[in-house]
């Protein structure tokens, strides 16, 4: 019986090796690097902390091992994937739809960053109107329908709700981006509906819940700091990189969803044409 267990194959729908083969991808590139770091802090090369794999190599309360410093890097890198490219894709086809949202959007950036040097991370705050962008795409474009299931501790009461302690409780991502009775403009894409007036930052989370970024409260997800600023980086990159447009023949970008993750259900492809100097772009 024990024979036969063993052979039984339980990896039914496939997710399991594909899961396997991402996280050989991953390691392939990362271990070498974090090897690397590890090295110069060792042999006192580095003495200031400048991020996260520096706070998680010098932390001494309690200090990590080799190996839980590697396992914690991969499980936010691969935390952080899905939600940021999903973003990414959506925005850019969005924006793409609606060339005036795509101009203010560059205009921003020029204003800010100028186009002699690449955005950096410093110069995120200063960036309201695509920062708004983003979070009108996690508000519209959530990656899945339902954050993970919770249980309720106590008998609580939400508006005119009452839950009883013991509870299983679903929060629906979709649902709350796009009710009616909350957003003006439910299922169009309108950062202005971000925008709080002159001199005030979008922040990219709701307490609120008018809408879950990745999830909410204390015990809410750990890397959403990390996730949104990635999110904001790459796509301020790439607005200030490139001019997009639909590609050659089509007028615009087709918004359609895949229902089993609300990814796009055909993956974007977009003309883009550079528009900084050449040797501003990074070659390897």
């Amino acid at each position: 019986m024990k024979t036969l267990t063993n052979q039984i194959e339980t990896d039914f729908d496939g997710r399991e090796k594909m899961m396997r083969t991402t996280l050989g991808i991953v390691q392939k590139y990362q271990l070498p690097l974090i090897d690397e770091r590890i090295q110069i802090w060792n042999n006192g090369t580095r003495k200031d902390k400048y991020d996260l794999l520096d706070v998680l190599i010098t932390n001494e309360d309690p200090k990590l091992t080799l190996e839980e410093i590697k396992a914690q890097i991969i499980e936010i890198i691969i935390a952080s994937i899905d939600n940021t490219s999903n973003a990414i894709e959506w925005a850019i086809a969005e924006m793409i739809n609606k060339p005036t949202i795509l101009k203010r959007a560059v205009e921003e950036l020029d204003h800010v960053v100028g186009r002699q040097k690449l955005v950096e991370e410093h110069d995120l705050p200063q960036l309201n109107y695509l920062k708004a962008c983003i979070k009108e795409t996690f508000r519209l474009h959530p990656l899945i329908h339902l954050v993970p299931p919770h249980v309720s501790t106590m008998d609580t009461m939400v508006t005119s709700y009452f839950i009883p302690k013991g509870s299983h409780i679903m929060l629906s991502h979709f649902g709350l981006g796009r009710n009616p009775n909350v957003w003006a403009d439910p299922l169009g894409f309108d950062p202005d509906q971000h925008l709080l007036g002159e001199g005030k930052q979008v922040v990219l989370t709701d307490s609120e819940l008018r809408l879950i970024s990745s999830s909410t409260g204390k015990h809410g997800c750990p890397r959403i700091m990390l996730g949104t600023s990635m999110t904001t980086m790459m796509l301020a990159r790439m607005v200030q990189g490139f001019t997009w447009e639909a590609p050659c023949n089509e007028r615009s970008i087709e918004l359609v969803e895949n229902h089993n993750d609300l990814c796009l259900a055909k993956p974007l492809v977009a003309h883009a044409k550079r528009r900084l100097r050449r040797d501003m772009y990074p070659t390897y």
